[in-house]
């Protein structure tokens, strides 16, 4: 079946009318611009969110969230349906002179190129935002990929732009591309980079939205709020954002704290500076009098012979932290001795917090040193303080004396 021209059937009611010729060149341009409308219209706004209706009948909870894509997909893919219905339709509907009728093909086919590649990219931010509602979406992030999609794809599109206008082939504009590799490498070199960075992370799951990271040479700590393809932004405690290039996670170091807020405990480990000249070897009436003062020390297997008050003292602190709910019994814990130094003789509580959230861990940790500051003076320990000149003031005030 060959299809005729549409001024061959409207010749036929305008041949009486005077210039029919040109009236019918104008009924057959407006009809075929009007139907144009009319299908864009049809298909945006009652096939294809009739469609979207039924999906959001199957899942209301997953669709919802990914109205936002479809409404973008759905309006894409009338607008190229249009451009489509335009480049197979126009030589049967429009009356123009030939030049015209060829620009506005050379337009039809731009247009459709864009589109379809809008479309494409549509497409991939919706698998995006579906493999997002995945359960292992947060641990293996696919920004980077999907954002090199898009490039890869807006770049395809306009290498046949560049070959339709020039009516040269997609093959001989690529062929060009070897003379400028040098000048592309240079310019896409964080990209390309950050590809490579983007893989790498996602394969060994180095990094994931919400961890919290801390970067020393960007000053970066906090938590990573979007994990892309050239950057990585992370919201600092401070609440400032830090933009970090991705491939600087590759190439240098950095800590992630994932593993331990996956662990069981986040550790504590801190020291009380003891004035060496403070400790002394206790008499037994004196290491009797301790136990009967704390019960925590009648529970220590062994004690020696000639204990020192710093020992008991140790062995306290670690049956107040045996005892302590907060504390989780299951890691290490121990209170140890460290290396004599000028300012005193550190003496080191090292645990495991059960809560590891920031504000519940810090005040675990100061009531545990508030309490051995506390109980230091019942062993006859002091801490070490450098001597400041109103400790001096107040020692040699006579009142005082």
């Amino acid at each position: 079946m060959t299809l005729v021209h549409l001024t061959d059937l409207l010749d036929i009611w305008f041949a009486n009318v005077p210039q029919g010729k040109f009236i019918s060149a104008l009924t057959a341009n407006s009809i075929g611009f009007i139907g144009l409308i009319f299908l864009y219209l049809f298909t945006r706004r009652l096939v294809l969110p009739s469609i979207q209706k039924g999906l959001m009948r199957v899942s209301p909870e997953r669709m919802g969230h990914l109205a936002p894509e479809l409404n973008k997909v759905s309006g894409r893919l009338s607008a190229m349906i249009c451009a489509v219905v335009f480049l197979a339709f126009n030589d049967k509907v429009l009356v123009a002179p030939p030049w015209v009728v060829d620009v506005l093909h050379s337009l039809g086919q731009i247009v459709l190129i864009v589109l379809t590649g809008f479309l494409f990219s549509s497409v991939v931010n919706l698998a995006h935002a579906i493999y997002n509602q995945l359960r292992f979406a947060k641990d293996v992030p696919i920004l980077g990929i999907v954002q090199v999609t898009k490039l890869l794809t807006f770049i395809v599109s306009g290498i046949l732009i560049i070959s339709l206008i020039l009516d040269k082939s997609p093959t001989y504009i690529l062929s060009g591309f070897g003379a400028i590799a040098a000048v592309t490498l240079l310019v896409f070199k964080d990209t390309i980079l950050g590809l490579v960075a983007s893989i790498q992370i996602a394969a060994n799951r180095l990094v994931k939205t919400g961890d919290w990271i801390q970067v020393d040479t960007f000053g970066a700590d906090g938590e990573v709020i979007d994990l892309g393809l050239n950057t990585v932004r992370v919201r600092n405690w401070d609440n400032t954002v830090t933009t970090i290039p991705t491939y600087m996670l590759i190439s240098d170091s950095f800590k992630n704290w994932r593993a331990m807020q996956e662990s069981a405990g986040r550790r504590i480990k801190r020291a009380i500076l003891v004035d060496m000249y403070s400790i002394k070897v206790l008499k037994k009436s004196e290491v009797e009098a301790l136990q009967a003062q704390f019960s925590e020390l009648n529970e220590v297997e062994s004690i020696p012979d000639e204990a020192t008050n710093l020992g008991l003292f140790r062995r306290y602190g670690e049956q107040y932290l045996a005892q302590h709910p907060a504390i989780n019994q299951e890691c290490v814990l121990m209170v140890r001795e460290l290396a004599p130094a000028s300012n005193g003789l550190p003496v080191e509580f090292y645990c495991f917090s059960a809560d590891k959230r920031w504000v519940a861990y810090e005040h675990l940790q100061a009531d545990i040193l508030d309490h051995m500051f506390a109980i230091m003076g019942a062993f006859e320990l002091r801490p070490y303080q450098s001597f400041s000149g109103q400790m001096w003031q107040q020692d040699t005030n006579p009142t005082k004396q």
